[in-house]
């Protein structure tokens, strides 16, 4: 009689700052945190912001958010993104 192996789930491993990873286990780790908002792979390094705050993020960010998008409407073949995901590399 043999005894089969049974797989064993593998645990996937939290983002945390300042870890350095691959694009691809970056991304397998942060499609697998929901609650992380925001993390970004710069070089191979993981970084991860500190919550921000209303006066002195939010406020500043709505009042030049709506300065870009009075130039956006009146400017043709110019994009306006906010807090998107974008990849710069090509790897």
């Amino acid at each position: 009689m043999t005894s089969a192996k049974i797989p064993t789930a593998t645990k996937i491993l939290p983002l945390e700052n300042g870890d350095r990873l691959s694009r691809i286990e970056f991304e397998r780790r942060y499609t697998a945190m929901p609650k992380v908002k925001k993390a970004e792979l710069i070089e191979g390094m993981v970084y991860m912001g500190s919550p921000v705050r209303a006066k002195s993020h939010g406020e500043p960010h709505v009042a030049i958010m709506a300065m870009l998008s009075a130039y956006w409407i009146v400017t043709p073949g110019v994009s306006l993104l906010d807090n998107a995901t974008v990849r710069l590399d090509f790897r």
